[in-house]
């Protein structure tokens, strides 16, 4: 039998509470991504993704504006689906989370180990190309 701590919790409602709310959290952030982010994506990084022309070589302020927007734009581009993508290992593993703990008493903990496995196995894993090097 366990012994209450000296805290003594008198209440398990606030538990429930904090799983549903994850539960929760975690479909609205999908949901959210899936309906609101998804759809505008390939519009906007197509707009992202229009080559400007060369500049002049008698123009090198024009030519260092145009590497710095590429690169910009590069990055920019980038984060858009890092956006998307962390999103969903984030409520990938919030999902996972309350799953674990849902019917949990009082007294059980998610460790930190508990947390960071769960980002970890909602984190896609990297394609064989990305981790060979040449």
């Amino acid at each position: 039998m366990h012994e209450l701590p000296d805290s003594s919790i008198t209440s398990f409602a606030s538990i429930e509470t904090d799983i549903q709310a994850m539960e929760e959290f975690a479909k609205t952030l999908a949901n959210e991504v899936q309906a609101g982010y998804d759809p505008n994506l390939q519009r906007v990084t197509a707009a992202m993704m229009t080559e400007l022309p060369a500049a002049s070589q008698l123009f090198p302020e024009l030519q260092t504006f145009l590497t710095a927007h590429n690169e910009v734009q590069n990055q920019t581009f980038a984060n858009t689906f890092n956006f998307r993508d962390g999103t969903h290992v984030f409520a990938t593993a919030a999902q996972s989370i309350s799953d674990e703990y849902r019917n949990a008493d009082a007294y059980a903990h998610a460790k930190v180990t508990d947390v960071e496995k769960a980002f970890s196995d909602a984190a896609p894993q990297p394609l064989a190309s990305e981790t060979e090097t040449n």
